[in-house]
């Protein structure tokens, strides 16, 4: 998959194979300091076994597959473990983006099963996420690249 470096054909490549926006992260400025929380408002978004993304100003900044929810995958980056380098990592990022008013949008490509090889169901998640951040080079996912 070769995709040009325009962030906007590489969200609409994403578009081809079937991501679909299904919410966003937001502030909440209910504490002393803001955290994070995300809005869902796809039903399909509880689907188990996701590849997701998160995009802002049309560039894909993140992706990422989960066998659980997206909601409850989501969840880790909003309330990220002391251990969970990668969710504290996102979510700060996340909070800096929101900060200076920037919409930080949540994509989502379900599994819905119908993939198989030699009868065997096939992740379509983990079979494809991989092959999307080579191609698309997400500047958050530090595959292949030296920690930031």
């Amino acid at each position: 998959m070769t995709v040009a470096s325009d962030p906007s054909t590489s969200l609409q490549s994403l578009m081809d194979v079937g991501f679909k926006r299904v919410g966003e992260w937001k502030l909440n400025r209910v504490q002393a300091d803001p955290t994070i929380i995300f809005e869902l408002i796809e039903e399909d978004a509880d689907a188990p076994n996701v590849l997701y993304a998160f995009v802002a100003g049309g560039e894909i900044l993140y992706i990422g597959k989960s066998i659980r929810t997206l909601s409850t995958r989501l969840a880790g980056y909003q309330r990220p473990g002391k251990t969970q380098f990668t969710n504290i990592r996102s979510n700060g990022k996340i909070l800096d983006l929101l900060s200076q008013q920037k919409s930080v949008e949540i994509y989502v490509l379900v599994d819905t099963g119908l993939l198989s090889y030699g009868g065997f169901h096939v992740n379509l998640a983990a079979g494809l996420e991989d092959s999307l951040i080579e191609a698309l080079r997400p500047p958050w996912n530090l595959t292949g690249r030296t920690k930031d």
